[in-house]
């Protein structure tokens, strides 16, 4: 009797509603009805465009289940979580009339957007009990590859292998050498390597994607807000990790996730803290946190700043605002920087002279945002490499492209008898369709405050 009290009680507690407030972007089905339309209008309206942008006819891309190409999640459903054994994805560009044919060789249609093709011997043996005669997502796949690429004929054959991006080099060893086994030699002669491709398909955004973008930005903030206030932090007993916790688990709370390790960190007057891993949080002290929200298959990437007033304080001090003013100043140079056409190395320089031009000691280290917290496109500078970065900062900026506009600038407080006080600031921006520059949700432009 006691353990059906008990089940009774356990199905209650699973069975009892939970308010839209606490899932602020809706249930994980609305979420995934949402992220369906996505894939659909990127595979509608960006890929095709893109593959004839870079003179693609055919673009194939096979991968293993655990060992997905990085742009794997672009282009299946938001219930698709691994590629199953193997599936080869392949695009045909059949002309404008007819636009580009979607092919899975394995898997599934992903809700009907791929025409799904599958070893009809091993079908029929599986089917009839038998023996199979084909494994459908092993080795003998490759032989279903020939037939499809003669049906289309393509001029050129695009492969994701590169030196310089991760998101276009998801073309293992083992799946090529299968690759090329498999074509008959006159299209492995057709074969190109088109580096852009895959780094231009996951970087850019829909308009469709900003209104949830804009509501992930804003829970980022409240949590922010929330957790450097009294809410959170008692001066003398609250440790930096404690306030990291907090975040992660609201985040876990409301139903969504991160992508890296929230972190806080202190700066004091007259100390130096670079040693101290998890310090008691004081009166006086400048605080910062890293922030990156996941939800949607979408990532947001926050650095703001905080201070705890002493008992005879009633505001910020003086010589911290304008330190903190310099940091804005810094980010309204490179958000004024980044044209599209521009290269990231050529926004890196041309930001790093006007920085020097007025006064600000700062360094630069933007990157792209969206499937990926550090996303795909170009790179404008690393903290590490403010000379620019070979390669990855020398793709040029595209409209429809998010941003994490991160930097630092250090300035001398008067207050604390010279001391450099570093503000590590990020922000998220997007470009829109005409290039234009926009912060998703404003930036930080005054302390958040432990009173």
């Amino acid at each position: 009797m006691k353990r059906l009290f008990c089940i009774a009680v356990t199905l209650a507690i699973v069975a009892s509603p939970i308010s839209a407030q606490e899932r602020p972007l809706g249930t994980l089905r609305e979420q995934a009805e949402i992220q369906q339309r996505w894939l659909e209008l990127r595979l509608e309206r960006v890929l095709p465009r893109l593959m004839r942008e870079h003179g693609v006819d055919m673009w194939v891309i096979p991968m293993r289940e655990y060992n997905e190409d990085p742009v794997f999640r672009a282009l299946v459903s938001p219930t698709t979580f691994a590629a199953r054994r193997r599936t080869i994805y392949i695009f045909c560009d059949r002309g404008p009339e007819e636009g580009v044919e979607r092919i899975a060789i394995g898997g599934s249609s992903q809700g009907g957007l791929y025409r799904v093709v599958l070893d009809p011997d091993a079908a029929v043996g599986a089917a009839a009990g038998q023996e199979r005669r084909a494994e459908p997502f092993g080795p003998e796949q490759w032989k279903l590859l020939p037939p499809i690429v003669e049906d289309c004929d393509p001029q050129t054959i695009a492969v994701n292998i590169s030196h310089t991006f991760a998101f276009s080099d998801g073309l293992s060893a083992g799946e090529w050498e299968q690759m090329q086994q498999a074509l008959p030699e006159r299209y492995r002669e057709r074969i190109v390597r088109r580096e852009r491709l895959a780094l231009e398909y996951v970087a850019e955004r829909l308009p469709e994607m900003l209104p949830i973008y804009v509501e992930m930005m804003k829970i980022a903030h409240e949590i922010i807000a929330t957790a450097f206030s009294d809410q959170v932090i008692t001066p003398g007993i609250t440790r930096t990790e404690d306030v990291a916790w907090w975040m992660r688990q609201r985040l876990n709370d409301v139903g969504l996730d991160t992508w890296f390790r929230t972190s806080v960190e202190v700066q004091r007057r007259g100390v130096a803290m670079g040693d101290s891993a998890n310090p008691v949080i004081l009166h006086g002290d400048v605080l910062h946190c890293d922030v990156g929200v996941t939800a949607l298959r979408l990532n947001t990437d926050t650095q703001h700043m905080g201070y705890v007033l002493r008992p005879d304080e009633l505001e910020v001090p003086e010589g911290l605002k304008q330190a903190l003013a310099a940091g804005n100043r810094l980010q309204d140079i490179v958000m004024e920087e980044m044209e599209p056409g521009r290269t990231g190395n050529e926004v890196l320089r041309r930001a790093l002279s006007r920085m020097r031009d007025a006064g600000i000691n700062g360094t630069v280290y933007s990157h792209p945002l969206g499937d990926q917290g550090h996303g795909a496109g170009p790179l404008v500078g690393l903290w590490d490499r403010q000379e620019g970065v070979p390669g990855r900062g020398d793709v040029p900026i595209r409209p429809n492209t998010w941003w994490a506009i991160e930097l630092q600038a250090t300035t001398p407080v008067a207050e604390w008898d010279g001391q450099e006080v570093r503000m590590a600031l990020e922000e998220d921006a997007y470009l829109d369709e005409d290039g234009r520059r926009h912060w998703v949700l404003g930036r930080q432009e005054h302390f958040h405050v432990v009173r």
